[in-house]
């Protein structure tokens, strides 16, 4: 049987490819809608929080984050408890450009799924929710292990 994530990371790479051609015009690339559109759900966010839920590391976090800031999508705001940690916050200009991102997402899931029926589209999203659950919980277990490492400590 041929791997299964050799698909899945092919689409992701050509996702990445589209979106970045679909999002130049508004100055953010292929990587940067799901730090805006997480940020403008969820205002307040700390950067190790945004790590967690997109699932990249902390570095990555921060120089996506350099950039949005720098032009205009993002502030960020030491929090009051800890003014180590900082909190990020969605601008007027990352609110407007939501609408635009959601149809660009919007246009790819139509491009993928063109020619499929309603129910094909119901069980491939289903048997793509079940890989995703069981990677979230893979990580999960591996993230747990490796805090409970000595080698952590």
């Amino acid at each position: 049987m041929e791997s299964i994530s050799k698909y899945i990371n092919r689409i992701a790479r050509c996702s990445v490819l589209y979106r970045s051609v679909r999002l130049t015009p508004l100055g953010l690339n292929g990587h940067q809608h799901s730090y805006i559109l997480l940020i403008c759900q969820k205002p307040g966010l700390s950067q190790e929080e945004l790590a967690n839920q997109i699932y990249v590391n902390k570095s990555s976090v921060t120089r996506q984050l350099v950039a949005l800031e720098k032009a205009g999508f993002i502030t960020r705001k030491p929090a009051f408890h800890d003014r180590r940690c900082l909190r990020v916050y969605p601008t007027d200009k990352a609110f407007q450009t939501l609408p635009v991102i959601e149809q660009v997402l919007q246009d790819w899931n139509d491009l993928l799924c063109r020619g499929f029926s309603g129910n094909q589209k119901t069980e491939l999203t289903r048997v793509l929710q079940l890989l995703m659950e069981r990677s979230d919980l893979e990580i999960q277990s591996l993230k747990s292990a490796a805090e409970q490492s000595p080698a952590a400590h």
